[in-house]
């Protein structure tokens, strides 16, 4: 039999995904090949359901993540697997297209995920990358709404002033715990990191219509379990820039399920662990990242998986300052 071919830092093909909020601004801003029509969503790595992401290059092209997993799991995830379904891979990253507002929506916690959505639980983090203009996230209910008084609000011109609002700017890193009220604005491109999960409870759709000229479904008796009206508010992350060998490094999100830093560096560093995988995003800029002598580049816009057997590898900017958003899980 011959020996399986070694890991190297990963990409993966996109899934692309045609909602009815989406626009074109990730083929003209972040350089997909998305093709004619709108797309809202670029899965960038992917392990839910029927969407499954395959390696774009090198030796292993093809492969789906799935397999891998099962055939490699501990080179590639190290100590990074789900502790609920170790087969799958614990994390969905993607980049979104919000052309127009999204649905007032909220994620179950796990239990409630598995009990109402036959899904994993949905906590997720946004990382702005384009904001026009007074473009808004809606995140969190404003501090004393209660649940009468959101549910005697829904289906009424009253929702809206209940939500939270905070204008968008690029750079901004916002924690979206499950159980979160939340909307999207028109005119933001951002970067979501999350639980590998679909699970989506509409709450308003501000009296859109779908494709076939009906408004889409609502999901209220979930939602209303689903929210956490103790939480409050949720606005950006306040950060904080470290040195770094090449630049700084500046701790982002943290929940259970994952870890976030931003590095923004104009010279060479190092990224990686050898007991868990890392994703790299780019955010900023170009890279190359250099594992055994090889070089992986990296732009805007690109997604790669660094398998845990790798561990540290160099990543060197390319034509002044790169941004990169790096995730792990804890």
């Amino acid at each position: 039999m011959m020996p399986a071919a070694p890991l190297y830092p990963l990409t993966f093909q996109p899934i692309f995904k045609d909602l009815i909020w989406g626009g074109r601004r990730l083929e003209g801003l972040l350089h997909k090949a998305i093709g004619p029509g709108r797309v809202a969503e670029s899965w960038e790595i992917a392990d839910h359901g029927d969407d499954v992401s395959r390696v774009r290059e090198g030796p292993l092209q093809g492969a789906s993540l799935r397999d891998l997993i099962g055939s490699r799991g501990e080179e590639l995830l190290g100590q990074g697997r789900s502790r609920t379904r170790p087969e799958q891979f614990p994390l969905l990253v993607k980049y979104l297209d919000a052309h127009d507002v999204l649905s007032v929506q909220v994620h179950p916690d796990d239990e409630k995920g598995r009990r109402l959505a036959h899904d994993n639980g949905k906590s997720e983090t946004w990382v702005i990358v384009h904001a026009e203009p007074k473009s808004l996230i809606y995140a969190g209910l404003k501090r004393g709404v209660s649940r009468d008084e959101f549910a005697g609000a829904l289906g009424t011109p009253r929702l809206e002033p209940l939500l939270h609002r905070f204008e968008a700017r690029p750079g901004d890193c916002v924690m979206v715990p499950a159980g979160t009220v939340h909307a999207i604005g028109a005119g933001i491109v951002l970067a979501e990191i999350q639980q590998t999960s679909d699970a989506t409870f509409r709450v308003d759709d501000w009296g859109r219509v779908g494709p076939d000229g009906r408004p889409r479904t609502l999901h209220l008796a979930e939602a209303l379990e689903s929210t956490d009206f103790a939480a409050g508010p949720v606005d950006p992350l306040a950060t904080h820039r470290e040195p770094d060998a090449g630049g700084t490094r500046e701790a982002l999100s943290r929940c259970d399920y994952f870890a976030l830093e931003r590095l923004r560096l104009v010279a060479a560093s190092s990224i990686g662990r050898d007991d868990r995988f890392t994703i790299v995003m780019c955010l900023g800029g170009a890279a190359e990242i250099i594992h055994q002598n090889e070089a992986v580049p990296l732009r805007f816009g690109d997604t790669l998986l660094l398998p845990a057997s790798l561990g540290r590898c160099e990543v060197v900017p390319l034509g002044g300052e790169v941004t990169l958003v790096t995730c792990l899980v804890p």
